[in-house]
């Protein structure tokens, strides 16, 4: 994995999907973690996802899903209790949403900041890598927030190919439109774009401070 925080549940527990809430109540904080999409990949993306990217994406949730049960398994077996989110498993199909927003978990982990494509910018990978969450009631440590922001960065508004990211804010209607448009393209089959991903600047390219 890239990527490992620990997030205190206070701040993003109103946002998880009822299907969920019950079970979470006894859980205070979480477990994030992170795993890069290889840059081979997201620097071939154009205006729309690839064969290769849809590959990786779906490579990348298998790996986070395989670790964060393993890592749910130690817990467990040590006597605590800890409850893995799967990394893309959507339960509300209209509002294309999972269990929980991995994104706001990980900011709370101290992964990075949610930026003005919605998705989570890290410090040195940018956007280029995939979340999923573990539950726990151990006490760790908690992890600091990024003080950071996008700044006056508008790379992502000018690469968006569905027009959907500008600076008033994302609009998620916009880009549903566009990603149902992607995952009827031949061997995409899934909600994903990857062009603001790529446009997001990692650490190397980032001149803003």
């Amino acid at each position: 994995m890239t990527l490992f925080g620990v997030a205190s549940l206070d701040r993003v527990r109103e946002s998880f999907h009822p299907s969920i809430a019950r079970i979470a109540e006894r859980f205070d904080r979480a477990i994030s973690i992170g795993y890069r999409l290889p840059d081979a990949v997201i620097d071939d993306i154009e205006d729309r996802p690839t064969l290769l990217y849809a590959s990786a994406y779906k490579t990348g949730n298998w790996l986070l899903d395989q670790t964060a049960a393993r890592l749910a398994a130690i817990v467990n077996r040590a006597g605590a209790n800890a409850l893995p989110i799967p990394a893309s498993q959507i339960v509300d199909w209209d509002a294309q949403v999972g269990h929980l927003s991995h994104r706001l978990v990980a900011q709370e982990a101290g992964h990075g900041w949610i930026g003005k494509s919605a998705l989570l910018v890290n410090p040195v990978h940018g956007a280029r890598v995939r979340y999923a969450t573990i539950l726990i009631d151990v006490p760790l440590p908690l992890d600091q927030l990024q003080t950071r922001s996008c700044g006056e960065c508008r790379v992502c508004i000018a690469r968006c190919p569905a027009q959907a990211i500008s600076d008033e804010g994302y609009d998620k209607q916009k880009c549903l439109e566009t990603l149902k448009r992607f995952a009827a393209m031949r061997g995409i089959g899934q909600f994903i774009c990857g062009v603001c991903v790529k446009a997001c600047p990692t650490a190397a390219q980032r001149t803003e401070p």
